[in-house]
């Protein structure tokens, strides 16, 4: 019932996910060596569960006590330096390691100094809908979801605009080595790309260390809080999850917006009168089809779920995908409703590994969104094809739409 890789889940993984909620809320899937949950309220409560679960397991476990399999996906050793920089990012680390960094680097993503980015995120969204509405038509991934994430990152971290592309190219090659399916050849092409990256951010490093400008870099280098500073390590480390987490996923969220919006016209028309509170439809667009599907946790003590019992040293697969349609808690869960309130999706996690990014990437869907319902009366799906063929990341490879000026 559950093949995270047959094309009928990747087009529509929610009849699986509303059966799995149903019948199986709990199961062990051998391929992925994981104990996949699938209901809102147990994901949410794994999520705050410091005790029992963690994003990494060494604060609490000997390596020699996790299950070995596991062990080598998550710390692949053929794969040195995508395993240093990926897994002891702050992303992946347990306090009081994690606190600490994360508080250093949230001063960085804090709502306030996101919305400083808002107006040049609608200046960009302005640039591609001239071009496209001269044309009438829009090929959303490659014109607009890629080029308005990648400019702002860069934008963040104070990277030139000729060296965007390779921000692009590392990417896509990094994040592979997160799904189970990676091949040896993809995770290769990671190692490569990480090397490639860490060289280019320390030489960025170096520059900003003689000259400071207005960028998270500069910041992370001058930020300091009781004596504490980040390593040039931690700094570089944190610029990859920024780029991965910030480029990746928004990429996908856009897309994802925009072709649920072609499939419900009327929730688009909605849009375009007005009169939507536009964070709240953000929202519903990132709980409705999430762009990140699955999380990992590591099981840090015995646990019992509905009555089967999860050992230490294994880990759990947390379905946000299935969780966000979980009609539990969400009336109508298969149901695209833009003011939908209370709205405890999530799309961002939750506990202590909340995304620190989740204030700009918010201010970021808001902006592109509300441009796009502005100057565009009507969509038209054209077609939608390169579904991408992961678990954890959900998106397309290309939207075609036809566009009607407002």
């Amino acid at each position: 019932m559950f093949d995270p890789y047959d094309p009928e889940f990747l087009a529509d993984p929610y009849p699986t996910y509303a059966w799995l909620r149903r019948e199986n809320p709990i199961f062990h899937d051998e391929t992925w060596d994981l104990t996949f949950v699938a209901r809102h309220g147990d994901i949410d409560s794994i999520l705050k569960d410091r005790q029992r679960f963690g994003r990494d397991f060494r604060h609490r476990l000997d390596a020699a006590e996790v299950d070995q399999g596991l062990y080598q996906r998550i710390y692949p050793p053929q794969w040195p330096t995508w395993t240093s920089y990926i897994r002891d990012s702050f992303i992946d680390l347990e306090p009081p390691r994690h606190t600490r960094l994360r508080r250093l680097v949230s001063q960085a993503f804090t709502r306030r100094s996101s919305e400083s980015f808002r107006p040049r995120l609608e200046e960009e969204a302005d640039r591609i809908l001239d071009r496209a509405l001269e044309t009438g038509s829009l090929e959303v991934i490659s014109e607009f979801a890629t080029p308005i994430p990648v400019r702002m990152i860069a934008d963040l971290m104070g990277i030139p605009e000729a060296d965007h592309p390779l921000l692009l190219e590392w990417s896509h090659a990094i994040v592979r080595v997160f799904d189970e399916r990676v091949t040896p050849e993809e995770g290769d092409e990671a190692e490569t790309a990480i090397r490639d990256f860490v060289s280019y951010l320390e030489g960025r490093l170096a520059e900003r260390r003689k000259d400071p400008g207005e960028d998270l870099i500069s910041a992370m280098i001058e930020v300091e809080e009781q004596g504490e500073a980040l390593t040039d390590f931690e700094i570089v480390a944190t610029s990859i999850l920024t780029l991965n987490a910030g480029h990746e996923a928004t990429v996908h969220a856009i897309g994802n917006t925009l072709l649920a919006l072609a499939r419900s016209p009327d929730a688009y028309r909605q849009l375009g009168r007005g009169g939507f509170d536009m964070s709240r439809a953000a929202d519903e667009l990132l709980r409705y089809d999430s762009p990140l599907q699955m999380f990992e946790r590591w099981v840090l003590e015995d646990v019992e779920l509905h009555g089967q019992t999860v050992q230490a040293g294994s880990k759990v697969g947390l379905l946000f995908g299935s969780a966000n349609r979980d009609e539990e808690i969400f009336a109508e869960a298969d149901h695209l409703k833009l003011d939908r309130s209370p709205n405890p999706h999530l799309a961002f996690g939750a506990g202590v590994h909340h995304c620190v990014g989740a204030p700009l990437a918010r201010v970021e869907l808001e902006a592109v969104l509300s441009r796009f319902a502005q100057r565009v009366r009507e969509i038209e799906l054209v077609s939608a094809t390169g579904r991408i063929q992961s678990l954890v990341f959900r998106g397309m490879g290309r939207i075609e739409l036809a566009l009607e000026a407002a």
